[in-house]
């Protein structure tokens, strides 16, 4: 929910994005909750929000959703937002 950023169901985040910049270099990057120990996140306050609480794909679905099962439509659906090419450091070339 506005002003949070990343992918929230209710209260309770499930898609954490970031941005670094520092030392002329900018990184970013996000973390989806697939299948993620939830009880971690009971002794800490996540993300700095208070109040809020952390979830994943598989207690939301009520099923194990592994990160190999969301991994490439997570990808292909980048790619057609971005409107790019993925290249792996693990292809040839």
């Amino acid at each position: 929910p506005p002003p949070y950023t990343g992918v929230w169901m209710g209260d309770s985040k499930l898609c954490a994005i970031g941005v670094h910049c520092g030392n002329h270099i900018t990184s970013h990057g996000l973390a989806l909750n697939c299948c993620t120990d939830l009880t971690w996140f009971e002794h800490i306050v996540p993300c700095g929000l208070e109040g809020k609480g952390v979830t994943s794909l598989s207690h939301e679905l009520g099923q194990h959703v592994a990160v190999s099962h969301v991994l490439k439509p997570f990808l292909d659906s980048f790619q057609e937002v971005f409107d790019c090419t993925l290249v792996s450091s693990e292809d040839p070339g």
